[in-house]
């Protein structure tokens, strides 16, 4: 079926495109851009001068399936997805049982062609049962459709199993995903180290448990040329490391959640579980860090990590709660706070969103207005004010720290291979 899209304003930071025209969308891909134009063949969709950008990729999220569907499941995730922009998510496998064998691939995939209305993606776990002690199947993981491997929710702390991963996934040209937090420096620690943890008396976590592990796989990936991801930057240091890798010429690429972008430890004064994650949030210095380097592009994108917990893990003593917060929903309209407050450039923020981590995970037929490639897309209201308000997110969890926040920025409809999945009026638009 042919589609346009119509009198749009093209946004595709990458090409240098930020002008008003048409789509027209044939077989699930962009067919043709008319620049000033407006085209008038088959189903018409007329955005009336709303945004048009690429759909957002989100390289990092939880989708809790198999295992802790009561948490969310490839259905709500993916619902929740498209609520935000995102057309394309990687999922992580810190599912139960542990994705990594291509049973639990496969499972995943079956999923995903029933339930799922964005295109996902699943990443592998590199060891077994995610106890980083022995190699998964990465093989059949591969084969199945994993398109990175991953402990993620972990890090891999036996650095020879890291390294003989790393040297193994050289022939098969997929990165490694990381998740950077030495367990032994991070102890009993549920924030970050620093003045505000000796203040309100819990337990820190030093920026060094973050530091020492994003040097040590650098250095890995130095010496195995394997691709190397670095999961969720949150300090200086270790923005200060990816910076001196891609000097060297590195395989190495970064990516910074919403709420390390936005938020700091000072957030923690109210005990609020919904502000505990790992790696932690840290401060005001570290946070300037962090979108200083997005802005120049020493990290790449902006991921979720999208970690959905039922009431029941956040609603406990801050020691206990789960770490981690939805992000999905909300992603878009909390980062454009950052172009409010001229700290980011729009062109960076939707870059950061789409061409960017596209080409970090290889993702060659999307990310951009380009013909041939996939019609995906994010439709964006940029003068539309919201309350984030999550008795109303698709997910099944409500764990968000943007609880309450008024923001600009709102996703009006989601596009996925030339159909509209998303409508902000309508809400899914699929069964």
């Amino acid at each position: 079926m042919t589609t346009s899209f119509i009198n749009a304003r093209l946004f595709d930071p990458s090409q240098r495109i930020d002008e008003k025209g048409s789509i027209v969308a044939e077989g699930g891909k962009i067919l043709d851009i008319l620049k000033d134009k407006k085209a008038d063949v088959g189903k018409i969709f007329d955005l009336k001068g709303q945004t048009l950008v690429p759909g957002f990729i989100d390289l990092h999220v939880h989708f809790r399936e198999p295992g802790h569907e009561h948490k969310e499941t490839i259905a709500t995730g993916t619902r929740s997805a498209a609520a935000g922009g995102f057309s394309t998510v990687c999922c992580m496998p810190n599912t139960n049982p542990v994705n990594d064998s291509s049973f639990v691939t496969q499972y995943i995939m079956e999923k995903v062609h029933k339930f799922g209305v964005v295109r996902v993606h699943p990443v592998g776990a590199i060891s077994q049962n995610l106890e980083g002690k022995t190699m998964a199947a990465i093989h059949g993981m591969i084969e199945g459709g994993c398109i990175a491997l991953s402990d993620d929710g972990k890090c891999v702390m036996n650095a020879y199993l890291m390294r003989k991963t790393m040297e193994y996934l050289t022939s098969y040209n997929i990165p490694i995903i990381e998740h950077c937090e030495d367990e032994h420096l991070v102890g009993q620690g549920v924030m970050n180290e620093g003045l505000v943890s000796s203040q309100i008396g819990l337990r820190g976590i030093p920026h060094a448990a973050e530091d020492v592990i994003v040097s040590r796989d650098i250095s890995l990936s130095a010496h195995t040329g394997s691709r190397l991801h670095l999961a969720h930057l949150s300090s200086k240091g270790a923005v200060e490391s990816l910076a001196h890798a891609k000097a060297r010429g590195l395989h190495v690429t970064g990516e910074v959640t919403p709420h390390h972008l936005l938020l700091t430890d000072e957030s923690l004064r109210s005990y609020n579980t919904y502000f505990k994650m790992a790696p932690p949030l840290r401060t005001e210095n570290d946070r300037k860090a962090l979108v200083d380097a997005l802005r120049s592009g020493v990290i790449d994108c902006i991921a979720t990590d999208h970690a959905p917990h039922s009431e029941e893990d956040k609603d406990v003593e801050f020691e206990n709660a789960a770490n981690g917060v939805v992000g999905l929903e909300t992603a878009f309209a909390v980062c454009h706070r950052l172009v409010e407050n001229k700290e980011l450039s729009l062109e960076r923020l939707v870059e950061s969103l789409t061409f960017s981590p596209a080409k970090s995970f290889g993702f060659s037929d999307r990310g951009q207005l380009k013909k041939g490639y996939l019609a995906d897309f994010a439709i964006i209201d940029l003068n539309k004010s919201w309350k984030i308000e999550s008795s109303r997110f698709f997910s099944k969890s409500r764990n968000t720290p943007f609880e309450g926040w008024n923001v600009k920025g709102k996703i009006t409809s989601t596009i996925v291979g030339g159909n509209e999945i998303f409508n902000s009026e309508k809400g899914i638009c699929v069964d």
